[in-house]
């Protein structure tokens, strides 16, 4: 069954650095798109960076430069790297993954594409 776990979160200052994993179970990043969302509180859930076949990469124009996206073959682990942060990075941060093959270039960022999400974990950044 398809499954993705999400680790790495936490409580840090503006300006330091957090790397979050998501481990995935049940199929192979090879074939699939995965990508990384958000969900600030009282916002929607918004894309942060993508990964199809461990191939190309996508990222939010906003976020560009300052978070990256990278995947572990071996360990079925997909990473965001999260530099500089701010406090407006304070969000729920979720992976999720197209396993029926509905995944388009540029739509990469739409919730509709995505089948298996994980359970979120936690970034807070204070001022």
């Amino acid at each position: 069954q398809p499954k993705l776990v999400e680790s790495g979160g936490g409580s840090v200052q503006a300006g330091e650095s957090l790397r979050l994993s998501c481990e995935a179970s049940g199929f192979n990043l090879d074939y699939i798109a995965i990508t990384w969302f958000r969900q600030a509180p009282g916002k929607g859930r918004e894309g942060v960076a993508c990964m199809y076949k461990i191939g190309s990469i996508y990222y939010d124009d906003s976020l560009k430069g300052r978070f990256t996206i990278s995947a572990d073959r071996a360990k079925n682990t997909v990473y965001l790297q999260m530099n500089a942060l701010k406090p407006e990075d304070t969000a729920i941060y979720y992976c999720a993954v197209d396993l029926t093959y509905n995944w388009i270039e540029r739509n990469w960022s739409n919730l509709g594409i995505y089948d298996y999400w994980g359970q979120g974990t936690q970034v807070t950044v204070s001022s």
